[in-house]
């Protein structure tokens, strides 16, 4: 049985096994905590985080599975991701998750070593929800855990293997969205609260923090 990280003569080929394994392991994980994402999301917003987000993701995984694994480089699994999950579900999570896997795909199409396919991913993911989203961290949103993972993988040791580095952005982003609780929020549905919105855990910070910590995942089972 092969793993994600096989083939390291191929790296195209390997930068799509992990890309595949992670978005599976992202959609599981989904799955298994919708119900507490969508809490988070019922006090300080609509209250369907977690259900639009399985939703979402669970058409991702069925293209996945349904897919030729050989067929699609990396680069092409997250843009397809995007663009399903764009079709799919509907309100922000929908747009800016969909946004940013499709830049991150665009994005490692000119990158697929999977060395530097972490940083490259982020980065162009933080790049479209930034721009679309106008918002900044510490404004209460997704970015206050994908930031701080980013800049975990910035500032690595040189020549840390890619699965120590993954290993510290997961804890990165799971402290950034941490971070959200004592803050107030100023972008999305949870602005309109003000005030109100301290105490609660950002429900997009929560739903990044565990796609990195997928992506370590996929790293580390190789």
């Amino acid at each position: 049985m092969t793993s994600a990280t096989d083939d390291p003569a191929d790296p195209g080929r390997r930068s799509a096994a992990i890309v595949r394994a992670w978005l599976l392991d992202w959609a599981a994980a989904v799955a298994e905590r919708r119900t507490w994402l969508g809490d988070l999301d019922a006090a300080i917003g609509d209250g369907d985080h977690g259900i639009n987000l399985d939703r979402g993701l669970a058409a991702v995984a069925a293209d996945l599975r349904d897919a030729d694994q050989g067929a699609t480089t990396a680069g092409e699994t997250l843009a397809a991701a995007g663009r399903r999950m764009m079709g799919v579900v509907g309100g922000a999570s929908g747009a800016l998750y969909g946004r940013a896997l499709v830049r991150a795909g665009e994005a490692l199409s000119g990158s697929p070593d999977p060395a530097t396919l972490p940083e490259v991913v982020l980065a162009a993911a933080i790049d479209a929800i930034a721009s679309l989203g106008k918002a900044l961290p510490g404004d209460k949103t997704m970015l206050d855990a994908l930031v701080p993972a980013l800049g975990a993988l910035r500032t690595g040791p040189e020549g840390e293997p890619p699965a120590h580095a993954c290993m510290r952005a997961a804890a990165a982003a799971g402290a950034g969205a941490d971070a959200t609780v004592p803050l107030v929020a100023r972008k999305g549905r949870a602005s309109y609260l003000g005030e109100r919105s301290v105490g609660h855990r950002d429900p997009g910070a929560a739903s990044s923090a565990l796609l990195v910590q997928c992506l370590a995942r996929a790293y580390a089972r190789g």
